[in-house]
This record gives structure tokens, C-alpha cells and sequence, in this order.
């Protein structure tokens, strides 16, 4: 009983610390920042001074980026692994979700570490107030650290497979018009550069990924090493096979235009197929909202004043 009291006397002071803590913080962040009367004095007193620029604020976010990064790769240093065979894999996985920074892999262990003591503050008060240090609370801190681990790993595979829908389902569509400039008498850096300009809103994930080539074919590497690293980065299978076909196109000197339209009505296919896939499964998943949600409702308006004629009935009875 003594010790269970002077448990619940440390989770009291503990979540007593953080929430003072917490607003010593946001007190301190507020009192910091100067109001906008003390702004307009100072501006009133000294004509000269000019308000904060778009740049200077740019600077600003920027430096609490760097400090951020700077953060989190310290913070995942303990677990990161060694092996290099599963680093490639994790810069592979992060460079197809998007992130090319240099950093990004000792961020995404930074990331994983920060969920980790996350999910042990949120979860340590809460089960030993009520579970105590038994089996059942172990388990449960357990698998709230478990949890705040792999969470970064469920955002980056959800942000990889958006990316890849987007590249995939506007492909064809790149690929239609670059047919269309290459066979008006356009090379194929000019007819990527000319897809990157006209798809931007609607495509803007393909086209910075062609914007990347583009880039790094004006800085000089070669065609096909560019070609083939797209196919790679993006990881879209049919990303590659298109970096696959124009090579081949280029090394045995056959029409370009021709390849790139096989490919596009190839893709077209697919996506039609895709479409007509997800329209299928649609009567499916539409039957668990239908059973769960629908069905009760219909039930008890059908079913409900025939029920109370015969409750009525049996009670007279």
C-alpha cells in the first residue's frame, strides 16, 4: 500500500513537472517575442527600421530547419545500423518516398528515436497508474514503444506509395506529350524540359523527377546513366522499363517516337486496368459501411413497429 501510494505520488509530481515545464516554455516563447504595440513604437521612434522581410523570415526558418535536422540526427545516431546493406535499403526506401537530403537518413532514425520516447512518456504514466509494474503493463509499454518505433516507417511507405501512384498515373500522359514534341522535330531533353513546363500543376511529381534529369544532363553525365537513375529513384517499374526502351532506342538508332508511343499506350492499358479494378472492388468494401452502419437502421424502421404490435400482443395475451 506504501509503495503503491508513493507511486502515485511520483506520476502526480511527474505530470506536475511537465505541465509547468510546458508553460514555463510557452510563456517564455511569448514573452520573448516582442508585441506588435512595442513594434510599432520602435518604428514610430526610429523611421529608419524596417519590418522583417520575406527573405530575413525565409533565413529564419530555414536556420530552425538546419537546427532541427541537426537534432534529430544526433538523436537517431544510437540507432542507426551498421550494416551498410540496410542503410542502402533505407536511403532507397527514403530517396522513393522523396527525401534527397544527405541527412535523411540519420533524420529518419532521429524521427524513430523521438516516437520512441514518445510513446514511453505517454504510455509509462498511464499503465503503472493502473497496471503497476506487472506482466500486463510491461506488455503494454512494450507495444506503445513498439508502436512510436515503426511509426515513421507506416508515414514513409504511405508517402512512397502516393509518390508512386502519382508517377505511375501521370505517365502516360508525359509520355503523350512527349510523343507529340518528338515527332515535331524536338530532341528529348527539349521535349522533357517542354513536359516539365506544361504538366507542373497537374503532374508534379513527374516533372520534378524529370526536372532532376534534365538538370544533371546539362551538367554532363550521360544519357542513359540519367535515364536509369530515374527508373531507380522514383521506383516505378514502368518508369524503368521507359528508361529500358529509350535507351535501347538510342544505342540501335530506331525511332524514338515510335518506342515512346508503344510505352504510352502500353501504360494506358495498365491504368485503365487499374481503374477498372478499383471500380470492381468498390461493391466490396462498400458492404462493411452497408452491415454496419445502413443495415441497423433499415432493420429497426422495417422491423421495429411489427415487433411492438406482436410485444403489444403477447402482453394482452
Amino acid at each position: 500500500m506504501i509503495e503503491l501510494f508513493q507511486v502515485q505520488n511520483l506520476i502526480a509530481l511527474s505530470v506536475f513537472l511537465a505541465i509547468t515545464l510546458g508553460a514555463w516554455g510557452v510563456l517564455s516563447a511569448i514573452a520573448d517575442r516582442p508585441s506588435t504595440a512595442e513594434e510599432r513604437l520602435k518604428r514610430v521612434l526610429n523611421p529608419n527600421a524596417r519590418r522583417p522581410t520575406a527573405a530575413s523570415m525565409e533565413r529564419q526558418q530555414d536556420r530552425i530547419q538546419q537546427k532541427v535536422k541537426e537534432a534529430a540526427s544526433k538523436l537517431g545516431k544510437s540507432f542507426r545500423p551498421v550494416d551498410e546493406v540496410e542503410l542502402g535499403k533505407i536511403r532507397m526506401t527514403l530517396l522513393n518516398a522523396g527525401f534527397r537530403s544527405e541527412q535523411a537518413v540519420a533524420i529518419y532514425y532521429g524521427m524513430k528515436a523521438f516516437f520512441l520516447l514518445v510513446g514511453l512518456a505517454i504510455a509509462v504514466p498511464l499503465v503503472i497508474s493502473k497496471f503497476g509494474m506487472t506482466q500486463t503493463g510491461i506488455t503494454y509499454i512494450v507495444i506503445a514503444a513498439a508502436v512510436g518505433y515503426y511509426a515513421p516507417d507506416f508515414m514513409v511507405n504511405r508517402i512512397k506509395g502516393k509518390r508512386i501512384e502519382s508517377i505511375f498515373l501521370g505517365l502516360p500522359d508525359a509520355l503523350d506529350l512527349m510523343v507529340v514534341c518528338v515527332e515535331a522535330g524536338l530532341g528529348l531533353d527539349t521535349a522533357m524540359r517542354r513536359v516539365t513546363s506544361e504538366l507542373a500543376q497537374s503532374c508534379p511529381v513527374l516533372c520534378e523527377e524529370f526536372a532532376i534529369a534534365n538538370f544533371q544532363v546539362q551538367m554532363g553525365r550521360a544519357r542513359k546513366d540519367v535515364l536509369r537513375d530515374l527508373g531507380i529513384r522514383t521506383g516505378v517499374e514502368d518508369m524503368r522499363a521507359l528508361a529500358a526502351v529509350i535507351i535501347q532506342a538510342e544505342k540501335f538508332g530506331s525511332s524514338i517516337g515510335a518506342a515512346l508511343r508503344v510505352q504510352s499506350d502500353s501504360m494506358r492499358l495498365k491504368r485503365r486496368q487499374l481503374a477498372e479494378e478499383r471500380a470492381a472492388k468498390t461493391a466490396v468494401k462498400i458492404m462493411i459501411p452497408l452491415i454496419l452502419f445502413i443495415f441497423p437502421g433499415v432493420f429497426v424502421v422495417l422491423v421495429g413497429p411489427a415487433g411492438i404490435q406482436i410485444a403489444k400482443t403477447m402482453i394482452n395475451n
